[in-house]
């Protein structure tokens, strides 16, 4: 829940704490997901390169205001391992609102993650955001 409050709050700067300093994070569509091909139309490897595309969004806004709102449902623990880290999965909405236009539905799909704890958060260790579509909007640039 605090994930997608950082993003819709615009606060995208932030977006990288939810993350370990070795992570993986990419945004793939379903066709390639489904025949094993991790290609993402986003990959980010390690916190670093997450900090980097969040200063850029953050302070190189090149593109039309808008409001993100985030609805994640159907949360499944997959499978826990020893050493504590676990799997999930779970559905996601993405709807954009142009300052000077109507909400729309920018993306959907389900989300992949690796979670490991580390002192009393849980971090994203992998984040996988494999949406259901194969067009997309060419706008695509917060964080899923």
């Amino acid at each position: 829940a605090e994930y997608c409050a950082v993003l819709d709050a615009g606060e995208v700067e932030q977006w990288p704490e939810f993350f370990t300093d070795d992570a993986i994070y990419r945004i793939t569509a379903r066709e390639n997901a489904d025949a094993g091909m991790l290609v993402g139309l986003v990959y980010a490897e390690g916190k670093g390169m997450l900090q980097d595309r969040a200063v850029s969004i953050a302070r190189t806004q090149m593109f039309a205001p808008r409001y993100n709102l985030h609805v994640t449902g159907n949360v499944r623990v997959l499978a826990q391992q020893d050493d504590g880290e676990f799997r999930a999965q779970s559905s996601f909405i993405l709807l954009q609102t142009l300052v000077d236009g109507p909400t729309t539905l920018h993306l959907a799909g389900r989300y992949f993650d690796r979670f490991v704890r580390q002192g009393n958060r849980l971090l994203l260790r992998e984040r996988q955001a494999v949406y259901d579509t194969t067009m997309i909007a060419t706008d695509l640039v917060y964080p899923v």
